[in-house]
């Protein structure tokens, strides 16, 4: 995938001189692109003058940032422990199979990616899965099957 590096520079350009901007510009570059692209990297590095290891340390200790390219459409699957007693496994099983990736991977055509994750705070709706900012719970296959079917037919970005 081949990234305009024009786009960060101009990111780079406008956080350059404010104090503490690394990780506002992450967050810029990421909502640009969706990640943040090795290529990025390298070029903040080069122009704020620091060293490219101390950009991944801030990208690999804050989970909200992504070195991948993630789907349009991100799912996570509930694996707290009310998700798991009331089936949160065989959940993220069922979406696995549904469509052919595993966790933290996309789909061939970019659409979805998947992840589990730790809790979603939302114990009594168990099983709970959020496609981008829409949560369904107590989940059933027939709830995931329309979840997925409206996120595919332009729900949310």
């Amino acid at each position: 995938m081949n990234i305009d590096v024009s786009k960060t520079k101009k990111l780079i350009k406008q956080y350059r001189r404010k104090k503490g901007a690394l990780i506002p510009l992450l967050q810029a570059i990421q909502k640009e692109h969706g990640y943040v692209p090795k290529s990025s990297i390298d070029l903040i590095a080069k122009e704020l003058n620091i060293l490219p290891i101390q950009i991944y340390e801030v990208l690999t200790f804050y989970s909200q940032f992504h070195l991948k390219p993630r789907g349009k459409h991100v799912i996570k699957v509930c694996q707290g422990t009310a998700c798991h007693v009331m089936g949160g496994k065989e959940i993220l099983g069922y979406i696995s199979s549904k469509l052919g990736i595993n966790e933290g991977e996309t789909t061939k055509d970019g659409m979805f990616s998947l992840e589990r994750v730790a809790c979603l705070g939302c114990c009594g709706m168990a099983p709970v899965i959020v496609i981008d900012d829409d949560f369904y719970g107590t989940c059933t296959y027939q709830k995931i099957d329309y979840a997925i079917k409206k996120s595919s037919k332009g729900g949310k970005n």
